[in-house]
């Protein structure tokens, strides 16, 4: 498995320093940025939900979990932090609607996200957006638990706490005026740093166990799911790149 787990860290090296994170040094290429995360920051709750889904029983009438209660309660515990979180002002906020209220503080159109969520069609949306929304929907609605867990732990949660410190890292040093932007980043960094990261891991090891064809797709699965998050950044870039071009001429 050395050379699977070579490749997930080779693309998440790429992920921590992309160089979309240079172009947002002002409020206007923030709100192309935006635009397209916000899908991403959609689609972790219907990976996470799938998990809970199956981890824990969501079902009537109530049955005990097959899977160690361990994983039960980390299952749920992350989905308190993501769905119950609480927002700048200490009132309980999930974190999609906490990522709404930064767009609308900075101006960013949520016209495209809004649309989404009432009909699902993904044909309107730019290609980076669709592939990777598909890709993980596909997971979040399969019956393989390992290859959902495979994209949270890889794809979302032990990518963002570094990925987001280099978003930061500009939106700081650039002065740009997001401060829920940067609340919701920051405790992304505190919360996949400190906890989700390690209970996904766990999460995913108990999935696996020691079947090694699962813990093959596992990674490939990663993979793919760091591949869909570099074409997704490279999207932002090229349309930033292309607004800066018009702008020139």
């Amino acid at each position: 498995m050395k050379n699977f787990t070579q490749e997930i860290d080779e693309l998440h090296r790429s992920l921590e320093d992309h160089c979309v994170y240079q172009k947002l040094n002002d409020l206007k290429s923030l709100k192309v940025f935006m635009n397209y995360h916000v899908f991403a920051v959609w689609d972790f709750m219907s990976l996470l939900k799938s998990l809970q889904r199956e981890i824990t029983c969501v079902d009537v009438p109530w049955r005990p979990s097959k899977y160690s209660k361990e994983i039960v309660r980390m299952i749920n515990e992350i989905v308190l932090g993501e769905e119950s979180d609480v927002d700048l002002n200490g009132n309980a906020c999930d974190h999609f609607t906490l990522y709404l209220s930064a767009m609308e503080e900075v101006g960013a159109d949520t016209t495209a996200i809004n649309e989404f969520l009432v009909n699902y069609e993904l044909d309107s949306l730019p290609q980076e957006v669709k592939a990777f929304v598909s890709f993980n929907l596909n997971l979040a609605l399969s019956s393989e638990p390992h290859k959902t867990a495979a994209a949270f732990l890889y794809g979302r949660e032990k990518l963002i706490p570094d990925m987001f410190t280099g978003i930061l890292n500009y939106l700081k040093s650039e002065n740009i005026d997001c401060p829920k932007l940067i609340y919701y980043i920051e405790r992304h960094i505190e919360l996949d740093g400190e906890e989700h990261s390690i209970l996904a891991k766990k999460c995913l090891e108990e999935l696996c166990g020691n079947d090694e064809n699962k813990l093959r797709e596992a990674y490939e699965v990663g993979k793919q799911s760091l591949k869909l998050r570099v074409k997704l950044w490279d999207g932002v870039y090229n349309e930033l790149s292309k607004e800066y071009i018009s702008a020139s001429n």
